[in-house]
């Protein structure tokens, strides 16, 4: 009997979490919901974007959604082209949106003035155009830190393809600048993999821009690894002025729950270390560890090297066919703020698998400080 055809059976979420459908597409119309990350406005609106990928569209197009009343109802109210595996983020009084093109894509960034209703068009260098090639990315952090702003990229320029081809590096800009301006931005090098490193790595992606307690950014990335390896993130250090990386092997690679998969990583504004939610579940060693995605945890780490598990925010039993990943997160006071691309029994035969995700939901975590301890 396949997951689908069981009995439908909900998720099980932590204490003090909600949930809340933002948008729904039935797995037959073989497009799916991909990249979400959310935003809140300064008069109180939540933003929502995601992408849509699969053999039904296109692979290069994010819907925006809004929220009026905390996340409870949503209604669609931009369908922007020419957008993928994009990042919200506020800044200067003006709503932003980086990503790429399409699958790997030119390097773009949009900015909306009206919450996320209208949105400016990536033609040029002076409009939005940061650089062409083929690159790539997640709902990653955008951080602010040292007068500038940070963000790490992937492009698909190296040896192989998904994901050995991936090298890492990082975009800056200074906060005066004008994001939309190529010319402003400082790119780094880029940093390859190599199959003969002594750790199992098949290859990073979706690197987290994040200064550390000594004020060095560091680019913190996924690390894909074959059946029955522990789950590593890792940590590759950029030079203060943007341009320069170094990824020392030997100490780079680090045991992060959830490391196989899209992970986001915060500080904790009050000052105590720093915080992640990721797809960690218990593996079969058969199994490849990004290809269980049916547990969703939050960890913490004082150091940014040494992470324990804290909490399990939304578990199902069931592998083949439910996932709960990239999640991209904010802090709201005492509570988390949550979107996550979710694969999930929606009574409309479920999702395709557990990578095809049929919804995007949203999620407060009231009280994350206290779970686990």
């Amino acid at each position: 009997m396949s997951s689908q055809s069981k009995p439908a059976t909900a998720p099980t979420l932590a204490p003090g979490m909600d949930w809340s459908q933002v948008v729904h597409l039935p797995a037959v119309g073989r497009t799916y919901l991909g990249s979400p990350s959310l935003a809140v406005l300064p008069d109180g609106a939540w933003v929502v974007s995601h992408d849509l990928f699969g053999p039904g569209c296109g692979n290069d197009t994010t819907w925006i959604h809004r929220s009026l009343d905390g996340g409870r109802s949503w209604q669609r109210c931009a369908v922007l082209a020419g957008q993928w595996w994009s990042t919200l983020f506020l800044h200067q009084g003006a709503l932003y949106l980086i990503g790429t093109t399409r699958e790997y894509g030119d390097a773009v960034i949009r900015r909306s003035l009206d919450g996320g209703l209208t949105w400016t068009t990536p033609a040029d260098g002076a409009s939005g155009l940061l650089r062409q090639g083929r690159y790539h990315c997640a709902p990653q952090p955008v951080l602010v830190h040292a007068g500038r702003l940070w963000r790490a990229m992937e492009d698909l320029h190296g040896e192989g393809g998904w994901p050995r081809g991936f090298r890492s590096g990082m975009m800056s800009i200074p906060l005066d600048a004008d994001p939309l301006r190529a010319e402003a931005w400082t790119w780094s090098d880029f940093q390859a993999t190599d199959a003969a490193w002594p750790v199992r790595c098949n290859g990073w992606l979706e690197g987290n821009a994040v200064a550390g307690a000594d004020g060095q950014v560091r680019i913190v990335l996924r690390v894909d690894v074959p059946p029955g390896a522990p789950e590593l993130a890792a940590v590759v250090e950029v030079g203060a002025d943007g341009r320069h990386t170094r990824f020392d092997p030997a100490t780079g690679f680090i045991p992060f729950p959830g490391g196989a998969k899209k992970f986001t990583i915060r500080r904790d504004p009050l000052g105590d270390g720093w915080w992640t939610i990721a797809t960690d579940p218990d593996c079969p060693p058969e199994r490849t560890p990004c290809s269980v995605r049916n547990r969703l945890s939050l960890a913490w780490s004082p150091d940014l090297r040494h992470w324990q598990r804290r909490a399990v925010l939304i578990a199902h039993p069931d592998v083949e066919c439910h996932g709960f990943q990239y999640v991209d997160w904010l802090f709201a006071g005492g509570d988390l703020l949550a979107a996550c691309r979710t694969a999930a029994d929606d009574g409309a035969g479920g999702a395709a698998n557990n990578h095809d995700a049929n919804l995007v939901t949203v999620h407060r975590i009231a009280g994350f400080r206290r779970l686990g301890v």
